[in-house]
């Protein structure tokens, strides 16, 4: 049964392949036959000249898409032969031949070839003005409809290699930002882990309980990390986009964040002006991530006695400010710092700025993130 079927799709095939090969090829044999039953509808004795000529202008039909303006003049030129001989041919070639004329060829090519067609069909008693005319019109429509459908089609392609693009460009926008979220989670994580360590080992002798509680919550971070950092690097190798994704951070986890670091043995306390609320969701992150960036930074640069993070809540504008009372002058901690550079960015991204900077008491970052009017 599959090989009775088979054939009838591998001859459908075929014929769609060479579909416009076949429908030239009815065309002429069309044409012919039209113009031989023209040529003696009244009785006209069948000689074998005018068959002749009339075969050979079906036959050079066939070349009509190559060659229409050659294919127009041997049509011209059959007919041509045949009115001195006493004849009266149809004039279906001729007419065949102009609409291709119109048809596949510029719009004022076949317009000129119009012209001295219709006087010869009209001067030799073939055809009357309106049948040129008439082909002519028929093959101009065939040609801009063509035209359209191309442009449609093209249009389309263009379309989705756009959309193609774009979603290499989502994609590529996508994994800078994973990558970036796993230079904060390896930068937060291990700052975080290496401070506790650091602490349980001065207070191991005198406190072996505290250092032990230490090194618990440095073992309980050290396992969140490792999760967040399998699953990021799990995006990363794969396009999946069913791949699980967890909520990101936002300011309502960062008061847990101020904990974290206060646990590790940071002294920073978080601060809070203006009328907090709910911000958008890329906004919060930027100024979430911003103040992680921030806090890993005095940690890695910086001894303080204090550390003070504000936020200001204005109604076109927050305000994110990380002051510490260090001594360092550590190079990497100034604005050339890849640190800096990334609150730059997610500032940047934000539509805001990000201003970093050493003062008579230690170093302070302020960014200043634009938000929605809510009056």
């Amino acid at each position: 049964m599959n090989r009775l079927l088979r054939w009838p799709r591998a001859v459908y095939d075929l014929l769609v392949a060479h579909r416009s090969v076949l429908f030239d090829v009815a065309l002429a044999l069309i044409t012919t036959g039209v113009e031989l039953g023209l040529l003696f509808d009244d009785a006209t004795p069948i000689g074998v000249v005018p068959v002749v000529v009339t075969v050979l202008v079906g036959c050079v039909l066939l070349v009509r898409r190559r060659a229409p303006l050659v294919v127009l003049g041997a049509a011209c030129a059959g007919a041509a032969v045949l009115v001195p001989l006493g004849y009266s041919p149809g004039g279906a070639p001729v007419v065949v031949a102009l609409a291709s004329v119109a048809d596949l060829r510029d719009r004022r090519v076949s317009a000129a070839a119009l012209v001295p067609t219709a006087l010869f069909l009209l001067s030799a008693s073939i055809s009357s003005l309106p049948i040129p005319i008439g082909a002519w019109a028929l093959g101009s429509y065939l040609q801009t409809r063509r035209r359209y459908t191309w442009a449609l089609e093209e249009r389309a392609a263009t379309l989705e290699r756009e959309r193609e693009q774009l979603d290499q460009l989502a994609a590529a926008r996508e994994r800078t930002s994973i990558a970036r979220e796993l230079h904060d989670i390896v930068a937060h994580s291990v700052t975080v882990m290496l401070i506790g360590v650091r602490g349980a080992r001065d207070v191991l002798p005198t406190e072996p309980r505290v250092a032990a509680e230490t090194l618990e919550r440095v073992e309980a971070s050290a396992e969140q990390s490792l999760a967040e950092l399998r699953r990021i690097l799990g995006l990363l190798r794969t396009s999946d986009s069913n791949a699980p994704w967890r909520p990101q951070p936002s300011l309502d986890q960062l008061a847990e964040l101020v904990s974290g670091y206060r646990t590790a043995g940071m002294p920073v306390r978080l601060e809070l002006t203006g009328e907090a609320r709910a911000l958008a969701d890329g906004l919060e992150l930027s100024a979430y991530r911003i103040v992680e960036e921030a806090l890993t930074n005095v940690l890695k640069h910086t001894d303080p006695t204090q550390v003070t993070v504000t936020l200001d809540y204005g109604r076109t504008r927050l305000d994110v400010t990380v002051e510490d009372d260090g001594d360092s002058r550590d190079p990497v901690s100034s604005a050339v710092g890849h640190g800096i550079l990334g609150m730059r960015e997610r500032a940047a991204v934000a539509g805001g700025s990000l201003d970093a900077r050493h003062t008579d008491s230690g170093f302070r970052v302020t960014a200043r993130l634009p938000v929605e009017d809510a009056a």
